[in-house]
């Protein structure tokens, strides 16, 4: 059918049609609207792709609490895995009857169920304000129960990382939930006299960081083999890395199709639910492999027949930071943008993991190439580079309040890419809901499309 973006009630008669025709469905299918029932309340807000390849990936994503439970049912381990973003669960999942997630995932909790979770405030009475970052709601997550089951084994990521989430996640180990904690270093470029390695992306780091991170993975290695019940072997791990590996493959590609079509085939809201999965797979690998190939085919075909939303003429934007509102994406193409570009603080999660060097080191280089662990102008260096791959016309820079890690960080890649690129750029900043500020957004994203298109015409 021709692509479109549609309502959810659209989307059940749609939806009522296909079945009526014979749909055949995953294990998580049926009508999105049915998440309602969850409270999932900013779904009535959204416009979606109207796919069944995007039917299957909201579906999937909306039943990973259902997925948890189930596997706890089974008598598999969960293990939670936070900051590090895209290194511990490819560990995790190369075990047998280990399940990984992130409880960083609760974030967007406060958006998708439009607060009524009372997360936030529950963080409030902890301590944990408003100052900090909306990832505070995972304090909330943990105190009810509600959204996820509690894990067998706990771990975060330390050192260079976000000072808020650091926070927040020192405040729940007292309340607690015991955290094995592991460090990962600032890093740095190379002294002359140093063995430099390359790492994921292009950066590179000292060797000597890098046998740290690999010493400290190990250790996360003994606990999650000790929960498992069995050694973690080399085969094991290369295993892990090729089927992370072609997720990434796959995510490659579709994000490429996406920002280099003269039309736009896939919604920005869409790509950034898919780009997400390359995490810790929505608890479910082989799914979220499935998942993210039929996007992909979805994708392929209405690139092959010149079909997608909006027009050629639509404005191309760079997207940095992950949106603490979904209904954002939607509001860009509102504007007469598309997405061509992002960069969601996890690069180094859709980059392919070297399969040349021994598989922990592997995982140590992938790990060191987290664009948080790093400078604001390593960030714009790759940033840099694909805006010109993608061949984007200007850079919205996304804040997320309270976060620590965007208050001067922002600025800093906004001028080197302003510099280098002679581009326009803008900085907003993204609350979990911003039905008040609507106006005022909307007014900032159309002043920059109107700016691309004065520039076109220079």
């Amino acid at each position: 059918m021709p692509p479109k973006q549609i309502a959810l009630e659209e989307w059940d008669r749609l939806y009522d049609q296909l079945k009526a025709t014979g749909l055949s469905e995953p294990s998580y299918g049926g009508k999105i609207s049915r998440h309602l029932t969850d409270g999932d309340l900013r779904l009535t807000k959204l416009r979606f792709d109207n796919s069944i390849a995007a039917l299957n990936l909201w579906n999937f994503l909306l039943t990973e609490e259902e997925r948890l439970a189930n596997a706890r049912a089974e008598g598999k381990k969960l293990v939670g895995t936070m900051k590090d973003l895209g290194t511990v669960p490819v560990l995790a999942y190369s075990l047998p009857d280990l399940v990984a997630f992130y409880p960083d995932g609760a974030w967007w909790i406060p958006c998708v169920m439009e607060l009524s979770a009372g997360l936030l405030g529950i963080a409030d009475s902890l301590g944990i304000d408003e100052s900090f970052c909306p990832v505070r709601a995972m304090l909330g997550a943990f105190v009810t129960e509600a959204h996820f089951p509690l894990p067998d084994l706990l771990t975060c990521s330390v050192g260079a990382t976000c000072d808020d989430f650091s926070a927040i996640a020192q405040r729940l180990n007292g309340l607690g939930n015991p955290i094995l904690w592991w460090e990962i270093p600032h890093r740095r470029k190379p002294a002359e006299n140093e063995r430099a390695v390359v790492l994921p992306g292009g950066m590179t780091a000292p060797g000597i960081q890098v046998d740290f991170v690999e010493s400290e993975l190990e250790r996360i290695k003994k606990a999650l083999e000790s929960l498992a019940g069995q050694p973690l072997s080399d085969d094991m791990l290369r295993d892990g890395i090729a089927r992370a590996n072609a997720i990434r493959q796959r995510l490659s590609e579709l994000r490429s199709l996406v920002f280099k079509a003269p039309v736009c085939p896939l919604p920005a809201l869409e790509l950034l639910i898919a780009e997400m999965l390359a995490l810790h797979y929505c608890s479910d690998r082989d799914a979220s492999l499935q998942v993210i190939s039929d996007l992909l085919i979805e994708t392929r075909a209405r690139v092959d027949q010149g079909e997608g939303f909006l027009d050629a003429e639509a404005a191309r934007i760079f997207w940095v930071n992950p949106v603490a509102d979904l209904r954002v994406m939607n509001l860009v193409e509102d504007c007469g943008a598309r997405i061509c570009g992002t960069e969601h603080l996890f690069t180094h999660a859709l980059d392919e993991i070297p399969t040349d060097v021994p598989p922990m080191r592997a995982l140590a280089q992938m790990a060191l190439a987290d664009p948080m662990v790093g400078t604001a102008a390593d960030r714009a260096d790759r940033i840099c580079s694909d805006i010109t791959e993608f061949g984007a016309e200007a850079l919205v820079l996304s804040r997320i309040p309270g976060a620590s890690h965007c208050a001067l960080e922002g600025g800093a890649i906004a001028d080197i890419v302003a510099a280098r690129l002679d581009l326009p750029v803008i900085e907003i900043e993204v609350a979990p809901l911003n039905d008040a500020y609507w106006p005022s957004l909307g007014t900032g994203l159309r002043a920059l499309v109107e700016t691309i298109r004065q520039r076109r015409g220079k």
